[in-house]
């Protein structure tokens, strides 16, 4: 390392900090102010010269940090961009949406802040953009194979992109209107504005890969089609069965899921035209008391959503246990810690609740008013309810945001006859391949709802398998082995 000794000089960590909430709430900008480039050097600087770089194995990708923390702080920024694009296909969408596991396994985090680990891979790949040294990478021959992804989420577009420059013909469908699978209607702007996604599309498709969205594989295309048409087929169609509650009261108008809800705040910032007379969207919370069942990730998206749609108020449940402020002891160094998170949306307002458990929905001529609940705690590895803590509240509009089950079944999956494992994701082998010849699956739908992170690592992995299976040989990185268990 270039400076050695840079973490006994810099020993705080240092992020760039929030715009204020009542400003960040009056627009859906992305939430964090500029951060100066010298500071940011300082805090690659922190990097150390440990031993065994622990971050390679907390990041999927094994993207090779030291080198490109080491290579900021020497100012050789378009260096660092090529080391961090060997690894990482889309460095701009990891660096603002992964949770960071490589940062939870970093040396000097066992007992200090750790490296800024994400900070420095978006500055990196922002100023890459700006000083126009991404640009596409075209092949050198073509090997008149033709491959079809199905999805355009960061698995399918990860598999795409590795696939056209092995020089492959791929085409990657999309039954949304638009590319980018959840990346473009399941991520608020105000966590990546859609721009990231669209310079990143424009550069796919001067590599030549081609792009056919609001095409809904299994019925516009038939299964059949797409095997006489191509001679690989890649599914990267995610876990987007939404986990429901089936409980009394369910079928009542108000209650939805939270990927019912949450595309109609993106569209409305792509200017589509889907607002009433009073500019509101099909599905808001203007005015409304809302409460969101799912404690995660997807839970705080709609949490930030319905403030800035001017909710009245909102309640965030989760079954669980408030976690410690600390990393727990369930989950030392260096795995990913349990700990108690405040997200930019939690900051800005809502209620979190705990350790509840929602019994049923109150309604009103067809239309929710509320909830009855009561809190839990955990006895011999089961829920069990606190007698005398039943509780009901108002409620205008609930939102389900508990996860998800697994891919849709339907046209499709169906058609193809593929397999699937007890937990209800597409069987695979270890090259990726269902139980369908030259049928491949990558990301959610075959390993099960999981982050970003895997999701471009298990693209890039699938297709290398993909280049093997056409070719004979393959010269693509695999990062990852398949498994079907979900991570964290």
């Amino acid at each position: 390392m270039a400076d050695y000794q840079g973490f006994l000089k810099h020993t705080s960590r240092e992020l760039p900090v929030r715009r204020p909430v009542p400003l960040r709430l009056l627009d859906w900008k992305e939430v964090y102010k500029p951060f100066e480039r010298q500071t940011l050097q300082k805090q690659a600087s922190r990097c150390m010269d440990c031993g065994i770089p622990f971050c390679h194995n907390g990041c999927p990708l094994g993207n090779l940090i030291p080198e490109w923390n080491d290579l900021v702080y020497k100012d050789r920024w378009r260096d660092g961009i090529e080391r961090l694009h060997a690894t990482n296909n889309f460095p701009e969408f990891t660096g603002r949406l992964c949770p960071a596991p490589c940062e939870s396994s970093c040396v000097l985090g066992i007992n200090q802040d750790p490296v800024t680990i994400k900070q420095v891979e978006v500055e990196l790949i922002d100023r890459a953009f700006d000083e126009g040294w991404v640009s596409p990478q075209h092949p050198t021959t073509l090997t008149g194979k033709k491959v079809a992804v199905v999805g355009s989420g960061p698995a399918g577009l990860a598999a795409a992109q590795q696939l056209t420059r092995g020089g492959h013909t791929v085409t990657v469908y999309e039954r949304a209107d638009r590319i980018g699978g959840l990346l473009r209607y399941g991520i608020p702007e105000f966590k990546m504005e859609k721009r990231h996604i669209d310079r990143r599309l424009a550069q796919m498709n001067a590599e030549g890969t081609v792009f056919k969205a609001g095409v809904n594989v299994g019925v516009d295309v038939t299964a059949s089609e797409l095997r006489s048409d191509f001679d690989a087929i890649v599914l990267a169609n995610g876990s987007t069965t939404g986990r429901d509650l089936p409980i009394p009261g369910r079928e009542l108008d108000g209650i939805h899921q939270a990927m019912e809800y949450l595309p109609w705040a993106n569209r409305v910032q792509h200017g589509d035209d889907v607002v009433d007379e009073d500019g509101l969207p099909p599905i808001h919370a203007k005015g409304k008391k809302v409460i969101i069942i799912g404690g995660g990730d997807t839970g705080a998206d709609c949490l930030g959503t319905a403030l800035r749609q001017d909710a009245e108020s909102v309640h965030q449940f989760e079954i669980m246990p408030m976690p410690p402020r600390s990393r727990a002891e369930s989950t030392p160094w260096p795995l990913y810690p349990l700990m108690y998170r405040v997200s930019s949306a939690h900051e800005e307002g809502g209620e979190r609740v705990y350790s509840v458990n929602t019994e049923a929905f109150a309604g009103e001529d067809g239309h929710v008013t509320g909830l009855r609940a009561h809190e839990v705690e955990m006895k011999s590895g089961k829920f069990e309810k606190v007698e005398g803590s039943d509780f009901e509240l108002e409620a205008d509009l609930v939102l389900l945001a508990m996860g998800f089950t697994g891919p849709e079944r339907g046209d499709l999956l169906d058609e193809l006859g593929v397999e699937y494992t007890d937990r209800g994701n597409v069987k695979r082998d270890e090259d990726f391949q269902t139980t369908v010849p030259g049928v491949f699956v990558a990301g959610d739908a075959g390993r099960g709802q999981s982050l970003i992170v895997w999701a471009i690592a298990e693209g890039r992995s699938a297709a290398a398998a993909v280049d093997q299976f056409l070719m004979g040989s393959t010269a693509l990185p695999a990062p990852i082995e398949p498994t079907t268990a979900p991570q964290r």
